[in-house]
C-alpha cells in the first residue's frame, strides 16, 4: 500500500517515510506540490493516502489540494499544519483534506491512527460505490430480463387472438412492422417505434369475446351481428386493463402522446390501441367518434395499417384485394378515415411496407 508523503523539510520527510516503512507501508515523497502532483499521477490508482505540507515553495499545500480534489476526489488527502494556524488547517479541509496534524510531530503513533481511520473511510466509500454500480447493473439487468418476459407475453397474446381468423398470426407481424415505420416517418422517436412495433399487433385481441359465427361468417354482417363486431374495441381494452368512460380514454390518449405515463407504458400504449383503432379523421368511427386529432397518432397509424393489409388479406369471409385496389382505397379515405399526414408517410414508404408483407406473407 503506498503513502506520499509531499513536505519541502528533507528530515522531517525521511522521518515520516521511514515509520510509515516500519508499519509496512511503501512510501513515495516529494519536496514540493509540482513534484507531488507528478508522483501522485504516477502512483495512482495504488496510491493509499497522501501526507502533505501547507505550506511548500513552488507549489504550496493548498495548490496540491485543488489540483488532487480534482484529479483524484476520493484519494484521501493529510494536512500537516504548524501549531497556532488551525485557520489555515480548516482551510485546507474545505478545499477536500479528509484530516489535519499539527507540527511538530511529537507523536508518530497518531500519524498511524489517522492515517488508518482516513484509509478505512476511503475503503467504505469505494466499497459502497461498488456496491451501488452493482446494484444498478443488477437492477438493469432484471428490468431488462422483465421487459423482455412483458413483450414476449404480449406477442403470444396477440398471436392466440389472430390465430382465430388468420391460421398464420403473421396479420398482426405485419401490422406492427409496417407501424413501426410509419412511426419512424412521422418523427417518433426510437423507443416509441419500437413501443409501437409490440403494441399494435394486439389492436384486436378483443376477437377472442367476439362468438365464431359473427367473426368468421363468410359474408356481409346483419346490424345486429355488427354491432356484437365493434364490441371487440372495449373487449379489448378490457382484456388489457378498462378504461371504463370515453373521457378516461382520452386522458389516456394524450398521456401517450405526451410520453408521461403513470402506469405500464406498453400496457397503456396496447390498450390505448385495442380501444381506439377503429376512430376516424372525420368522427364517424367507434367507440367513441373521436376527430381528428383526438384520435392519439398511435391509433391513427394502426388503423391506416390494419385496413391496408386486411384489404390485401384473404380472410373466411372475403378474398384478397389486388394491390391497386387496397392502394387506392387507401388514398380516398384520406382525410375522412384517415389522417392525412399518416396516409402521407405510408405512400413516402411503400415499398419498406411491401417489403414486410413479402417478408410475413401468410
Amino acid at each position: 500500500m503506498n503513502i506520499l508523503v509531499i513536505d519541502d523539510e528533507d528530515g522531517l520527510r525521511r522521518s515520516l517515510c521511514a515509520y510509515l516503512e516500519d508499519l509496512g507501508y511503501d512510501t513515495l515523497d516529494a519536496a514540493n506540490g509540482r513534484e507531488g502532483l507528478d508522483a501522485m499521477r504516477k502512483a495512482l490508482p495504488e496510491l493509499a493516502a497522501v501526507i502533505v505540507d501547507l505550506n511548500m515553495p513552488v507549489l504550496d499545500g493548498y495548490g496540491f489540494l485543488r489540483e488532487a480534489q480534482i484529479e483524484a476526489p476520493e484519494l484521501p488527502v493529510i494536512v500537516l499544519s504548524g501549531v497556532g494556524v488551525v485557520d489555515d488547517a480548516l482551510q485546507a479541509v474545505r478545499l477536500g483534506a479528509w484530516d489535519f496534524l499539527t507540527k511538530p510531530l511529537h507523536n508518530f503513533s497518531i500519524l498511524d491512527h489517522t492515517l488508518g481511520k482516513v484509509i478505512e473511510k476511503a475503503r467504505l466509500i469505494r466499497e459502497n460505490r461498488e456496491y451501488q454500480t452493482n446494484l444498478e447493473q443488477l437492477v438493469r439487468q432484471r428490468t431488462a430480463e422483465l421487459e423482455r418476459t412483458r413483450r414476449q407475453i404480449m406477442h403470444r397474446l396477440s398471436r392466440a387472438a389472430e390465430y382465430k381468423d388468420n391460421e398464420t398470426g403473421h396479420h398482426v407481424i405485419r401490422v406492427g412492422e409496417i407501424a413501426a415505420v410509419l412511426a419512424e416517418a412521422l418523427g417518433l422517436d426510437e423507443t416509441s417505434c419500437a413501443n409501437l412495433r409490440d403494441c399494435a399487433p394486439l389492436h384486436d385481441i378483443g376477437k377472442i369475446g367476439i362468438p365464431d359465427e359473427v367473426l368468421l361468417k363468410p359474408g356481409k354482417l346483419d346490424p345486429v351481428e355488427w354491432k356484437i363486431m365493434q364490441q371487440h374495441c372495449m373487449f379489448g381494452c378490457e382484456i388489457l386493463g378498462p378504461l371504463t368512460s370515453k373521457e378516461e380514454a382520452h386522458s389516456s390518449c394524450e398521456q401517450w402522446d405526451r410520453k408521461d405515463l403513470d402506469g405500464n407504458e406498453l400496457l397503456d400504449l396496447a390498450r390505448t390501441l385495442a380501444l381506439l383503432h377503429h376512430e376516424r379523421w372525420d368522427g364517424s368511427g367507434y367507440p367513441f367518434g373521436l376527430v381528428g386529432e383526438d384520435i392519439p397518432l398511435a391509433a391513427r397509424i394502426v388503423a391506416v395499417v390494419d385496413t391496408y393489409d386486411a384489404l390485401a388479406s384473404e380472410r373466411p369471409y372475403k378474398k384478397a384485394f389486388p394491390e391497386e385496389k387496397c392502394l387506392a382505397i387507401i388514398r380516398e379515405s384520406s382525410g375522412s378515415h384517415f389522417d392525412p399526414k399518416v396516409v402521407e408517410a405510408f405512400f413516402a414508404n411503400i415499398d419498406r411496407i411491401r417489403n414486410i408483407r413479402v417478408r410475413w406473407r401468410d
